[in-house]
């Protein structure tokens, strides 16, 4: 009868293995990178709430003549143009988004999420009473800021800062394509248009992703 010997891996070759898988699991966390792909899908969820914003305010203007910020029943807590001089027509400097002026809340941001007062496009049946529990809702610092430029055919724009490094590249590559990065720090062009951005004010990993300064807007 033939005795077979059956040999084991030496310790040489077990290292080696362990020392490829090492570096196999590396290169797929680095293809996957779970931090951007969260950063995507929050940017995706930011331009969703904000494009849906953005149509509820249309609608209401549709409905109302006006927007929440230009009705009498704009909470005096809120930015409001609803005096004598008031017109849909008139500018609405940059706020941040869940200002009771807005529409979405109907008070103060911080007590949104949990009174039962609603802001005029919830009541108004324009958006659901979900939509303030929104995560950029009651925050302390702006997530998401609302304006319009002065005059009948400009539209109101809402803006956020991507989070994302492939989704801030892509702004800063359409500065000389077609420019989609803008700052909501100073106002709006003559041509309705949130200001334009400067690439050199926005580092891909710069501070200025967060205080207005470099923005993406709907409407595109």
């Amino acid at each position: 009868m033939k005795k077979y010997l059956s040999e084991g891996f030496t310790l040489v070759e077990l290292l080696i293995v362990i020392a490829l898988l090492g570096v196999i699991a590396t290169i797929v966390i680095a293809a996957i990178n779970p931090i951007e792909q969260a950063n995507r899908a929050a940017d995706a969820g930011m331009k969703a709430d904000a494009s849906q914003l953005v149509s509820a305010l249309q609608r209401y203007y549709v409905a109302h003549g006006g927007y929440p910020w230009n009705d009498a029943a704009c909470p005096s807590i809120g930015q409001c143009d609803n005096g004598s001089t008031s017109s849909p027509n008139n500018a609405y400097a940059w706020i941040d988004a869940d200002n009771a002026g807005v529409g979405v809340c109907g008070v103060a941001a911080t007590a949104c999420k949990t009174s039962a007062t609603q802001g005029l496009l919830v009541s108004s049946l324009e958006l659901q009473g979900a939509f303030t529990n929104k995560t950029w809702v009651g925050t302390a610092t702006t997530q998401l800021w609302a304006g319009k430029a002065l005059g009948a055919s400009s539209s109101v724009f809402i803006c956020w800062a991507p989070k994302s490094q492939s989704n801030r590249q892509n702004l800063l590559n359409s500065v000389s394509t077609g420019n989609r990065l803008f700052t909501v720090g100073s106002g709006f062009a003559s041509s309705g248009l949130p200001t334009a951005g400067s690439s050199s004010n926005c580092a891909l990993n710069g501070t200025h992703w967060s205080d207005g300064t470099c923005v993406e807007c709907v409407p595109e």
